[in-house]
Order: C-alpha cells, then sequence, then structure tokens
C-alpha cells in the first residue's frame, strides 16, 4: 500500500511538472515571445522539468549511479544553437524546476512563481514606460518575437518618427532625398495611432504595413 502510495505521489509530481512547463510557455506566449509556439520548443517546457525530477530521483542517494549518470549526460548535447541568453535561462529553468520538485515541491512552486512573475512583471514595466513615451527594453525582429511592421518614405525627416521608441531603422538616400523609416509594434493598436497622427503629413510618399496574422 505505502508503495502504491509513493509512485502515486510521483506520478502526480510529473503531472505537476509538465503543468508548470505548460503554464511557463503560456505566460510568454501571452506577452508575444512566439518563438515558444514552435512544436520543439513546446515539447521541450513540457518534458525538461519531467526528465530532471526522473534523473535527479534516481540518482539520489546513490553515489556509482550518479557518477555514471553524469558521464551518460555529458553525451548529449544541444545540436541546435540557443538563439538568446534569455532562452538559456529558460531551459535552465525547466531543469532546476524538476531537480527541485525530488526534494521539495514548495521549492519547485516558488521558482515557478517567481519565473512567471518576472515574465509578467518585465512586460507590465515596459507598458507602463510606454505610458511616458519610454522603453525598459527594446525589441529586436531576430529575436523571436513577431511584430506589426510599420515602413515609411518621406522626403523630409519626421520628428514623430524618429522620437518613436518602436523605431527600428532608419535610412537616408542622399540622391533621392528620400528618409525610409522602419517601425515595430508588438500590438496594433499603437500602430494604428501612430497612422491617425501622421495621416496629413504631405511629406510622406509611401507607407507599407504588415500586421500579424
Amino acid at each position: 500500500m505505502d508503495l502504491i502510495l509513493e509512485h502515486s505521489s510521483k506520478i502526480l509530481i510529473i503531472f505537476y511538472l509538465i503543468f508548470s512547463g505548460l503554464f511557463i510557455r503560456t505566460s510568454l506566449l501571452l506577452i508575444g515571445q512566439t518563438w515558444v509556439r514552435a512544436y520543439h520548443h513546446t515539447g521541450t517546457f513540457l518534458i525538461l522539468p519531467a526528465i530532471a525530477y526522473v534523473i535527479s530521483t534516481i540518482i539520489a542517494g546513490n553515489i556509482a549511479l550518479s557518477l555514471g549518470m553524469i558521464g551518460a549526460l555529458s553525451i548529449v548535447r544541444f545540436r541546435n544553437p540557443v538563439k538568446s541568453p534569455f532562452e538559456l535561462v529558460l531551459f535552465f529553468g525547466l531543469l532546476t524546476i524538476g531537480i527541485t520538485a525530488s526534494v521539495s515541491i514548495l521549492w519547485t512552486s516558488l521558482l515557478l512563481s517567481v519565473i512567471v512573475g518576472v515574465i509578467f512583471g518585465i512586460e507590465i514595466i515596459q507598458k507602463i514606460c510606454m505610458q511616458f513615451n519610454m522603453t525598459f527594453y527594446s525589441l529586436s525582429f531576430n529575436e523571436g518575437i513577431e511584430l506589426n511592421i510599420l515602413e515609411i518614405d518621406s522626403s523630409k525627416s519626421l520628428l514623430i518618427l524618429e522620437e518613436n521608441p518602436n523605431l527600428k531603422s532608419k535610412i537616408y538616400i542622399k540622391e533621392d532625398n528620400t528618409f525610409y523609416y522602419k517601425l515595430g509594434f508588438q500590438d496594433k493598436k499603437s500602430l494604428d495611432e501612430l497612422l491617425k497622427n501622421i495621416d496629413k503629413n504631405n511629406n510622406i510618399e509611401k507607407i507599407n504595413i504588415e500586421y500579424i496574422n
């Protein structure tokens, strides 16, 4: 009976860890980190904590098995390059969640709360800063976040665009006397508001918009 209860509790912990990975993935999606939507990232977030838990549970208290497991795991590597330090930290966090689950569910829940709290906290601070035309962090086109893109060609420089925190690039072609602006927005509303402000500007020659599907 005790053996059945012990195995049942471990199965429940594994399901809790799978939920934890799904919770972190969902939190990232809610703030626009769409790189986690891919199949391989989704699978990693769901499986990695459970793998870490099983490994740490099996080798606990067995020095010989621990050494053998270290040797075996040293062969395993991530063959694909990690795109950002943040992605690497999340993988490390998922591993730590699985390892701490073999010791204390309280610590596991605390770490999960910290990770999710930081994910949402950064985004909340960013939104507050944007209300004052500032940014807490900057976005790039290669970090896995889908952005609404606004491209504008103008015969004169546009101060309203150059001071916009979403401006990603500005190019001036002297021969054509044309300014090229490229801006990226996480939300469609901010893009549309900017369009309203420049709608009657006669210096604008061309506007190209790409919305997130």
